[in-house]
């Protein structure tokens, strides 16, 4: 799938270092996630299988945060828990920081291993794994 205008409109808002991170990461994003819907979500760009967010980044004070949301259960090098569910990010400050290598391993551990965020309102903050 393309791109969302709303996640090219995001990234154009950022400096040019933290435009070029956020380029990439759509990018490679969108090439190894394919048939995953892109839009805007909680004011930045999200990635989402089945309705399920998978992946998504935003900007922080001084990087760009990569964010899985079921990150923490990939057992990967490179990604830092985050928060108290299972999510676990990387973040940066310039662009090539970014291996594409490992970015494509984590993609496609988040189509293999994912938690029902879907659902967790619905199960009263309970996540269940899905794969």
């Amino acid at each position: 799938m393309p791109i969302h205008d709303d996640t090219l409109a995001y990234n154009q808002q950022q400096s040019p270092e933290d435009r070029r991170i956020c380029d990439a990461l759509a990018r490679a994003i969108s090439r190894h996630l394919k048939g995953a819907e892109n839009k805007v979500w909680h004011r930045h760009p999200v990635w989402f299988l089945d309705g399920n967010p998978i992946v998504g980044y935003s900007k922080l004070k001084d990087c760009i945060r990569l964010l899985f949301w079921s990150g923490q259960s990939f057992d990967e090098p490179g990604l830092a828990p985050e928060g108290s569910f299972k999510a676990a990010e990387a973040r940066f400050t310039k662009a090539d920081q970014i291996s594409a290598k490992d970015l494509k391993r984590w993609l496609a551990k988040s189509i293999e291993i994912q938690w029902d965020y879907k659902n967790i309102v619905k199960r009263k903050g309970k996540l269940v794994r899905l794969r």
